[in-house]
């Protein structure tokens, strides 16, 4: 198989995911795939309309279900797992809104800030502008990306804590939107502190948000004040008597599953290896992990097209939908050894493994450094 130059990702001309890519990935140009697999580019509202108002339907009803059943039995258990999986799957497409050019979905943001963003504390500014730089080639990896830390380089321990810890964001949402946001348009020291550490989906701790400028700031504005008002008309609700305390708990439980859900399955979304340096575009790709593990639970845990991460880094302007199609037809053609398939792993409790076994085999002198890093 000879090296071929994969150009520039012409999708959506001039957004900040079309990446050159040059790897030895088929016979094809990412601009002949554009053209052989035309149709699987092009999204397909009826399925994320359908999609969207299905997950959201069903997780409400659960969680209605399970707000009313006797906490602890059976049915409280059976309905709020439902609740947390559907509602997983419609709060996730905030990644689909990041990838998404302009008035190819209209009403599609706004309808899910009803059903998913706003009931959660989860406005899409925390994702859309950011998530741009988890893809640029330039700051993939690295200290300027939102999405990634060397997590194959933490202790067991670090790790744990990692996913545990998140069972206090949704409490911390309320708090970011309801008090610091108001309050941060009054005192400007805190304005840069609330957006630079406090309006960002991350995993990694040193990320710095810009504070945005222009219609950027604008939309910034009309979501954090419609965020804040959520919270207060919740909380009116409850002090007047309208809306009953077991609500205001299975509210938590829910989001919490949501969160935790979602934080374990990021641990099998990359290989997490890299030390912080810019990796070119095969480097991205090999870091990137393709879930093949059994069908439902991936689907369950890793939804709207999230197990096929690499696939999604390789050609992120590829709607949800079509990748599994997608990824199919590329095995059906790519040589034995492609890079691309050695992105694939089982499911997410063998790629958590891996990750785990990773760090675990690595040189004591290596880790011992890490440690001390660490602790620095």
């Amino acid at each position: 198989m000879h090296p071929v130059k994969i150009s520039s990702l012409t999708h959506s001309a001039g957004r900040p995911y079309d990446l050159p890519v040059s790897c030895m990935l088929s016979e094809f140009s990412a601009f002949e795939l554009r053209q052989r697999f035309a149709n699987a580019f092009q999204p397909r509202p009826w399925i994320y309309w359908s999609d969207l108002l299905a997950s959201a339907g069903v997780g409400w009803v659960a969680f209605a279900l399970g707000a009313r059943a006797s906490f602890g039995s059976l049915l409280y258990m059976a309905v709020t797992i439902v609740a947390v999986v559907a509602l997983l799957r419609a709060a996730i497409f905030i990644h689909e809104l990041a990838h998404s050019k302009r008035g190819a979905l209209p009403g599609f943001e706004v309808v899910w800030h009803l059903v998913a963003g706003f009931p959660f504390m989860l406005p899409s500014l925390m994702y859309v502008g950011a998530h741009a730089d988890h893809h640029r080639q330039a700051t993939f990896g690295t200290l300027a990306d939102p999405e990634y830390a060397p997590l194959a380089r933490w202790s067991s321990l670090r790790i744990t804590w990692f996913v545990v810890s998140v069972i206090a964001v949704p409490l911390l949402l309320a708090l970011r939107w309801g008090i610091l946001g108001p309050l941060s348009y009054l005192i400007r020291p805190l304005r840069r502190l609330v957006v630079e550490r406090a309006s960002t989906l991350v995993i990694n701790p040193y990320y710095r948000r810009p504070l945005p400028r222009g219609r950027q700031a604008v939309r910034w504005g009309v979501q954090e004040a419609t965020a804040a008002l959520t919270v207060w008309i919740i909380i009116a609700g409850w002090i007047s008597g309208w809306i009953p305390l077991r609500w205001f708990f299975q509210w938590y439980v829910v989001a919490t599953g949501v969160v935790l859900v979602n934080q374990f399955r990021t641990l099998a979304a990359h290989r997490y290896a890299n030390d912080g340096t810019p990796l070119d575009a095969i480097g991205q790709l090999l870091d990137s992990v393709t879930l093949s593990g059994w069908p439902i639970p991936t689907v369950l845990a890793a939804p709207v097209g999230l197990r096929y991460h690499a696939l999604h880094h390789l050609l992120p302007t590829v709607p949800y939908h079509s990748l599994g199609t997608l990824h199919r037809q590329l095995l059906a053609e790519l040589p034995a050894d492609s890079p691309y398939r050695r992105t694939q792993q089982g499911g997410i409790l063998t790629t958590v493994r891996d990750l785990l076994g990773r760090r675990e085999s690595r040189d004591p002198k290596i880790l011992g450094a890490d440690r001390a890093a660490e602790k620095a």
